[in-house]
């Protein structure tokens, strides 16, 4: 009798297999059709269709994209060896909503679905979702060994049969058929295996919940999720994340129909040299001297505040798949114009697309001693790149314009939009070598941390900087700057340190240097009271002579800017500055605001040159003090009471 129990209970336990799997195929289907009505314009469905079925391969009557096709589409750049990688995020969230079908087969509705994530295009549909995608893009990468990764030259013959059979049933037509992608419900890789994971908390990706609560689906899903590994157990190799990064550095610049292969070709062996020291610097601020790869939680701790933005590369880069070049709209003008004038030849499309992909323009209108277009990447994944590509410009340049706080007023003051500060240096000894350096310590309070890490880099190497976002000033009695101000350290770990809105000492400019997060210095020493320079919690501060600096870094806060969130110790870089750079944000109007101010002041000082004195030299000069002309502009005027 048990043994039939066991048989039947075996049985039932098929039945619902087969019942769930049919469903979630179903709703697969449902979601995908949604996403083609709500989230694109019948035109670019239109150019999505030419598009997959130019490029498909077809097997057993089901079309489908290879490995290949992906990234020759896409034009990724073979020196950085991206294909395997974007193809096993593809593979992924081709079966969104539901983790346990991955990896799915590149169809037609499972493209589309990859296209809607990475344009964060799905916001249309999914109302309650959060407009973030960056647990779903975790799971794409995480992997418990390295099979995920293998290539689908042609699909399985089950995993066809089963699409195949799919396709014949009463569902409709999302986008063409046959249906979307979808596996027999197995578990081909650890990630999708059953674990006892009652003692964590439950793993609900909030995308996919939206999902299948637009679609009255909320149960399906929970039962999906008793087969779907939970996220914490989960990591992203190390190396490929290297590799992410590197691509996500070459791709943040792109716009949108604008193709990546130009960029590639400013590939050289130095750009990708350098691209791989910037990933390496973002890749220790995940730390992955302590683990084999990276986990959920620091992922999900840093891209917050240190790595905001850099995904965004991958919403042009998926763009092009509403784009294609055989629907030439322009054709049928063109036939048009030829009847009516025979004498105007026709312009071929390809023609017409090298017109319109003419060279590309600078990214920077030159490169300094810091910053270069692998550095300028990097500032974008933290920093909105609509403010930073195209739109920089060098305001002081150390190595040029002297390491002098008047040449740094004279060649930044005046600008009136947001400012970019860069410093690199070398680490300095524990114990001060030489005069200057004994006196630079003696300046500063006499117990300090230990040197921060570092990172992959032993050559000593420090970078740090800030983004200021008022135009610069002398900060006699109070600091400058707004709550948009931050301040970050770009090698050998990179992080930003976001701003405080409780203590406002963001950036001071005085004669005894420059500042980020320390309050200004009295004007006066104070009888009794330390005359040692203060240093703000999270600190950046450069003496007069722009010769040293130190970064402080204290884990227990307090003050302008906010410790590290990970880094939960107390440290301290004392550095030599061997290259110092300010740059302005903004464009040719900027420029030309700073142009009339220089020669406002230039009117100005030439003005007071030529007054000429009378006889009673010091009656004319009492008049002009109280003109603010000449002497001290600072004093207060007499009553005229």
């Amino acid at each position: 009798m048990g043994q039939g129990q066991s048989e039947e209970q075996g049985a039932r336990n098929v039945s619902t297999g087969k019942q769930c799997s049919s469903l979630w195929k179903e709703l697969s289907h449902e979601l995908a059709a949604r996403f083609a009505r709500k989230c694109f314009t019948p035109l670019e469905i239109a150019h999505f269709k030419d598009v997959f079925r130019s490029l498909a391969d077809e097997q057993d009557g089901i079309q489908y994209w290879k490995e290949e096709t992906l990234w020759r589409f896409l034009v990724l750049p073979d020196a950085l060896t991206p294909g395997p990688l974007v193809y096993q995020m593809a593979t992924y969230l081709g079966a969104f909503p539901f983790p346990s079908l991955a990896p799915s087969i590149l169809t037609i509705e499972a493209l589309l679905k990859v296209v809607v994530v990475m344009t964060e295009r799905y916001g249309r549909v999914l109302k309650n979702g959060k407009a973030d995608r960056n647990k779903l893009l975790f799971r794409s990468l995480a992997v418990f060994d390295r099979r995920m990764s293998s290539v689908y030259e042609k699909p399985p013959k089950e995993t066809m049969d089963a699409l195949k059979e799919a396709s014949n049933g009463n569902m409709g037509s999302a986008v063409v058929s046959p249906v979307s992608p979808v596996q027999t419900h197995t578990f081909p890789f650890p990630i999708d295996q059953p674990a006892n994971d009652d003692d964590e908390e439950e793993d609900d990706d909030e995308l996919a919940l939206a999902a299948l609560e637009s679609l009255d689906a909320i149960e399906v899903f929970k039962h999906d999720q008793k087969a779907d590994t939970k996220i914490h157990h989960a990591q992203i190799p190390v190396d490929n994340f290297r590799r992410l990064i590197m691509l996500l550095l070459v791709i943040a610049p792109l716009d949108a129909q604008e193709s990546l292969s130009k960029h590639a070709q400013r590939l050289t062996d130095t750009r990708i040299e350098g691209l791989r020291r910037v990933a390496d610097s973002i890749l220790w601020s995940f730390t992955p001297e302590e683990n084999a790869g990276i986990f959920y939680h620091s992922f999900n701790t840093i891209i917050p505040v240190s790595l905001p933005f850099m995904f965004d590369g991958f919403n042009p880069l998926f763009e092009h798949f509403l784009f294609s070049k055989n629907l030439d709209l322009n054709r049928h003008r063109r036939k048009s114009s030829a009847s009516t004038s025979m004498s105007s030849p026709t312009i071929p499309s390809s023609a017409l697309s090298e017109e319109l992909d003419g060279p590309l323009e600078p990214l920077l209108p030159r490169e300094g001693d810091i910053l270069d277009l692998n550095v300028l990447s990097q500032l974008a994944f933290f920093l909105k790149g609509n403010n930073l590509f195209r739109r920089l410009r060098p305001l002081y340049l150390g190595s040029e314009a002297g390491f002098s706080m008047g040449s740094i007023e004279q060649k930044v003051f005046n600008w009136r939009a947001p400012s970019i500060l860069l410093v690199a240096g070398t680490r300095l000894p524990t114990k001060p070598e030489g005069t200057q350096e004994r006196a630079f310590a003696e300046t500063l309070p006499p117990k300090r941390f230990l040197d921060g890490a570092a990172g992959n880099s032993s050559s000593g190497k420090v970078a740090f900087g800030a983004y200021l976002d008022v135009p610069w000033k002398q900060t006699h009695k109070e600091a400058m700057g707004g709550s948009s101000c931050l301040l970050f350290q770009l090698e050998p770990i990179h992080e930003v340190f976001r701003p405080s809105t409780l203590i406002t000492d963001y950036a001071t400019f005085t004669k005894s240097g420059i500042g980020f997060g320390s309050p200004a210095p009295r004007a006066r020493p104070v009888s009794g009271l330390s005359t040692h320079r203060a240093l703000g919690p999270v600190s950046l501060f450069l003496d007069e002579s722009l010769e040293f600096g130190v970064f402080n870094h204290d884990s227990t806060g307090g003050g302008s800017f906010y410790p590290s969130p990970t880094r939960k110790t107390d440290w301290q870089d004392r550095f030599e500055i061997d290259s110092l750079e300010v740059w302005g944000c903004g464009g040719d109007e900027e420029a030309a605001k700073q142009r009339a101010a220089w020669a406002f002041e230039e009117r100005e000082a030439a003005a007071r040159k030529s007054i000429k004195f009378g006889k009673d030299i010091e009656s004319d000069r009492a008049l002009l003090e109280m003109a603010g002309l000449v002497g001290n502009h600072n004093a207060s005027g007499g009553s005229m009471g």
